[in-house]
């Protein structure tokens, strides 16, 4: 056994790769999979592509990631207030996890640092708020294959929510993403309308899908179970998607 572990160099654990580090130091955690989290930094942009035509990019992870942060949140909320009804816990988690508070999460962790570094962008290119929304549901997905799901939550929670966001606040913070919407229609001399698109069962209770038209076209949709909020949701999508938030 002495001779076995005197065949091993000194720094197994030390890696050399960048990334590698940025994740442990980031996380408290060793990855297990860094390829994962290279994965998670190359924004679609970056049009990688595999030999046999595979588009190489992190819109898989952003995607799981997503769902992964939404239930993350979802628990997070219900436990944190016992009494508050669907709607109050819905629009609570949109606070959360929307564009901005993605992207200024995304900043203060630095992610937005490692998308530049991992996909090659110049010094003077700094990445979107949407890219930095995108990277950290993309990197919450890779730490969710690496990690489980457990391990991710503690993350969320510990280093993500506990340092930046501070819900007492929100509860109090008004998201009329409606109202964003009219001033810049009105900037620029744009017709918006709502229309109710379609109706879906979701169990016990019905949801609205409610496209916003801009100028008579239709550029995003909202669905929620009560139709101001999937209002609400059309509007905060349109603004996030054209950077207008």
């Amino acid at each position: 056994m002495t001779r076995l572990f005197a065949k091993l160099p000194g720094n197994i654990f030390k890696s050399k790769d960048p990334l590698h580090r940025a994740i442990h130091n980031l996380t408290g955690y060793r990855p297990k999979n860094i390829s994962l989290y290279r994965l998670a930094f190359t924004h679609s942009s970056a049009r990688i592509e595999t030999e046999i035509g595979y588009k190489k990019n992190n819109e898989r992870l952003e995607y799981l990631g997503d769902a992964v942060l939404d239930l993350i949140v979802a628990e997070l909320l219900f436990k944190k207030f016992p009494f508050r009804d669907e709607g109050f816990l819905t629009e609570m988690r949109s606070k959360v996890v929307n564009a901005n508070s993605l992207d200024q999460m995304a900043r203060r962790l630095g992610l937005d640092t490692l998308l530049q570094e991992t996909s090659g962008y110049q010094k003077n290119q700094k990445p979107s708020k949407n890219m930095n929304a995108d990277v950290f549901e993309a990197f919450i997905g890779a730490f969710y294959l690496d990690h489980g799901f457990t391990k991710t939550s503690l993350f969320v929670q510990k280093r993500v929510f506990k340092v930046f966001v501070d819900f007492e606040t929100l509860v109090h913070t008004e998201s009329n993403f409606k109202s964003r919407l009219v001033e810049w229609s009105h900037r620029n001399n744009k017709k918006i309308a709502f229309e109710v698109a379609d109706t879906l069962q979701q169990g016990r209770h019905k949801q609205f899908v409610v496209e916003l038209l801009v100028d008579d076209q239709v550029v995003a949709k909202g669905i929620d179970i009560n139709k101001k909020q999937a209002e609400q949701k059309a509007a905060e999508a349109f603004l996030s998607k054209n950077d207008l938030g």
